[in-house]
Protein backbone atom coordinates (compact mmCIF):
# COMPACT_ATOMS: atom_id res chain seq x y z
CA UNK A 1 0.00 0.00 0.00
CA UNK A 2 1.49 3.31 -1.04
CA UNK A 3 1.24 6.77 1.02
CA UNK A 4 -1.45 8.19 -1.47
CA UNK A 5 -3.81 5.34 -0.40
CA UNK A 6 -2.69 5.66 3.45
CA UNK A 7 -3.89 9.28 3.41
CA UNK A 8 -6.51 9.18 1.08
CA UNK A 9 -7.75 6.02 3.69
CA UNK A 10 -7.45 7.70 6.94
CA UNK A 11 -8.71 10.95 5.02
CA UNK A 12 -11.89 9.30 4.74
CA UNK A 13 -12.06 7.75 8.11
CA UNK A 14 -11.09 11.31 9.87
CA UNK A 15 -14.14 13.16 8.03
CA UNK A 16 -16.79 10.13 8.86
CA UNK A 17 -15.10 9.72 12.63
CA UNK A 18 -16.28 13.42 12.86
CA UNK A 19 -19.05 13.40 12.05
CA UNK A 20 -19.95 10.30 14.00
CA UNK A 21 -18.40 12.51 16.96
CA UNK A 22 -19.87 16.05 16.20
CA UNK A 23 -23.56 15.61 18.62
CA UNK A 24 -21.49 13.89 21.28
CA UNK A 25 -21.37 16.39 24.69
CA UNK A 26 -23.24 18.91 22.66
CA UNK A 27 -25.88 21.03 25.07
CA UNK A 28 -28.72 22.86 24.03
CA UNK A 29 -29.58 26.35 25.98
CA UNK A 30 -32.71 24.46 27.56
CA UNK A 31 -30.41 22.00 29.00
CA UNK A 32 -27.50 24.51 30.23
CA UNK A 33 -30.21 26.95 31.24
CA UNK A 34 -28.78 29.92 29.20
CA UNK A 35 -31.51 32.28 27.59
CA UNK A 36 -32.15 32.20 23.43
CA UNK A 37 -31.21 34.61 21.32
CA UNK A 38 -33.93 35.81 18.89
CA UNK A 39 -34.18 34.16 15.91
CA UNK A 40 -32.09 31.35 17.68
CA UNK A 41 -33.33 27.45 16.88
CA UNK A 42 -34.39 25.92 20.32
CA UNK A 43 -31.81 23.23 19.05
CA UNK A 44 -28.84 25.20 18.31
CA UNK A 45 -25.81 23.82 20.54
CA UNK A 46 -24.60 26.23 23.28
CA UNK A 47 -21.34 24.38 23.84
CA UNK A 48 -19.63 23.65 21.10
CA UNK A 49 -16.21 22.97 21.22
CA UNK A 50 -14.84 22.15 17.80
CA UNK A 51 -11.36 21.06 19.63
CA UNK A 52 -12.91 18.38 21.47
CA UNK A 53 -14.46 17.46 17.94
CA UNK A 54 -11.23 17.60 16.42
CA UNK A 55 -9.33 15.52 19.01
CA UNK A 56 -11.78 12.33 19.31
CA UNK A 57 -12.35 12.10 15.49
CA UNK A 58 -8.47 11.91 15.34
CA UNK A 59 -8.36 8.84 18.32
CA UNK A 60 -11.38 7.20 16.48
CA UNK A 61 -10.00 7.81 13.24
CA UNK A 62 -6.83 6.11 14.19
CA UNK A 63 -7.91 3.21 16.10
CA UNK A 64 -10.15 2.30 12.84
CA UNK A 65 -7.31 3.17 10.28
CA UNK A 66 -5.01 0.67 12.87
CA UNK A 67 -7.48 -2.08 12.45
CA UNK A 68 -8.26 -1.75 8.60
CA UNK A 69 -4.38 -2.03 8.30
CA UNK A 70 -3.98 -4.74 10.19
CA UNK A 71 -6.64 -6.81 8.37
CA UNK A 72 -4.72 -5.54 5.04
CA UNK A 73 -1.90 -6.90 5.84
CA UNK A 74 -2.62 -9.92 7.80
CA UNK A 75 -5.66 -11.01 6.09
CA UNK A 76 -8.35 -11.47 8.60
CA UNK A 77 -11.53 -10.72 6.38
CA UNK A 78 -11.16 -11.01 2.39
CA UNK A 79 -13.74 -10.36 -0.27
CA UNK A 80 -13.50 -14.26 -0.44
CA UNK A 81 -15.15 -14.81 2.56
CA UNK A 82 -17.67 -12.10 2.39
CA UNK A 83 -21.24 -13.29 1.43
CA UNK A 84 -22.43 -12.94 -2.35
CA UNK A 85 -18.82 -11.90 -3.96
CA UNK A 86 -18.01 -15.45 -6.10
CA UNK A 87 -14.68 -16.16 -5.46
CA UNK A 88 -12.11 -14.93 -7.94
CA UNK A 89 -10.87 -17.12 -10.45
Amino acid sequence: MNWYAIFAIYFLMWVVSAFIMLPFGIRTPDETGEVLLKGQADSAPSNFRPGLVVARATILSAVLFGLYYANYVQGWVTIDMLPGYPAPR
